[in-house]
């Protein structure tokens, strides 16, 4: 998965922005608590969605939905810095039953399973252990799925369901360390304070193979840019698995269960398939398988499980590709800026592209994806502008 995004600095940037297509919605009637409303301009529609600060912890978001909360990130916040503040921070939750409070002096965080004993883990002791830091992406799996053409089932986000952090805690192998891994564990289960709404529903699990959490990299944080955790991004301790979409990234983790053979719990066995294709693309039904001179562009980009090697920009509807110039590099996980210059035409129309390519040499492809899940969109960004 690599990913850019851009912006446009021009003395008039909402027009601008409004004629990119980077406004979105939903055609509602708002309720009393909605600050106003923004146009998303989805494909698929609905166009109209409820801009809120009503939500503990939060700015003003998107509201997508709003039990359970799901909170997408004003597309202007990405322009201020690669970090990306803890209340814009987008909220995604699977159900609507999610702890109003924790109290953490009541908190235990319990590792059992294919272990050698089973251990219950306080706040205080998680903050006793060696701590690390990583900067890292989360990002949900249908981030712009509001873009899939044709329109496919499940929150219709257009980018903003992904934010940048830099995560403080300790590593999972550590903690997984206290309880004594047996020989022949496979997967390593994790699993957070929220419950379905009815009993039936199955509870949101998620695993990582047994090397996979034990690499060092996978941590448990409880720290987000500095500060506590927000708890609608998963106070008091959240699962931060770098280069891995958002679902793998456990909120209010409580639960961490060993196992000895391979998991077939419906978050994994069913709720997140893609196809085993290039790039996640199958198609649709099929199944077994010149403005003013000087203009700055400017924007983010990502490269997924690995680090950005470079962003290239066209005017030219793809026939030439200049270099823009990258920023600091917070990590190999994170968001990575760009700028650069263009020479636009005194009239008309314009349209920019931009693509990405990753230190593994992969670049963003140039037909978009499709999957019936409506996930891991990724495609060569495309800005209509109009000049006058």
């Amino acid at each position: 998965m690599n990913a850019s995004e851009l912006f446009i600095r021009t003395p008039n940037r909402r027009r601008f922005l409004r004629s990119a297509g980077i406004l979105g919605g939903m055609a509602a009637t708002f309720p009393a608590w909605a600050d106003t409303y923004i146009d998303l301009d989805l494909p698929g529609g609905p166009d109209k969605r409820e801009l809120s600060t009503a939500f503990p912890q939060k700015a003003q978001m998107i509201v997508q939905r709003t039990r359970p909360p799901l909170l997408e990130t004003p597309w202007d916040i990405y322009d201020h810095s690669v970090f990306t503040p803890n209340d814009r921070f987008f909220v995604r939750w699977h159900w609507a039953v999610i702890p109003e409070h924790v109290d953490v002096t009541e908190f235990k965080l319990t590792v059992r399973g294919h272990v050698n004993q089973v251990v219950s883990l306080s706040l205080a002791d998680l903050l006793a252990m060696p701590r690390v830091e990583v900067v890292a992406i989360c990002q949900c799996s249908g981030n712009s799925r509001g873009f899939f053409q044709p329109r496919v089932a499940g929150a219709q986000w257009q980018n903003g369901a992904m934010g940048n952090a830099q995560w403080t805690g300790v590593r999972l192998r550590d903690v997984l360390d206290r309880a004594g891994v047996k020989a022949g564990a496979v997967a390593v289960r994790s699993s957070g304070l929220d419950d379905p709404v009815v009993p039936a529903a199955p509870k949101v699990m998620k695993p990582l193979d047994i090397d996979h959490a034990r690499d060092g990299e996978v941590m448990l944080a409880f720290q987000m840019n500095g500060e506590q955790l927000p708890l609608l991004n998963g106070f008091p301790v959240r699962l931060i698995v770098p280069g891995w979409y958002g679902d793998y990234w456990i909120k209010m983790l409580s639960d961490i269960e060993v196992l000895n053979a391979p998991d077939q719990n419906w978050f994994e066995a069913v709720g997140y398939r893609v196809p085993d294709t290039p790039h996640a693309s199958v198609k649709p039904g099929e199944t077994g398988f010149k403005t003013v001179a000087g203009v700055t562009v400017r924007g983010i980009a990502l490269g997924g499980n690995s680090g950005v090697a470079q962003v290239e920009l066209s005017a030219d509807g793809g026939q030439s590709w200049q270099k823009t110039t990258l920023d600091r590099d917070e990590g190999t996980y994170g968001f990575r800026q760009w700028s650069t210059q263009i020479t636009a035409p005194p009239s008309g129309s314009l349209t920019l592209q931009v693509r990405c390519t990753n230190t593994k040499g992969e670049v963003q492809p140039a037909e978009p994806n499709w999957n019936g899940g409506g996930f891991m969109r990724n495609v060569i960004e495309r800005v209509q502008l109009k000049v006058a």
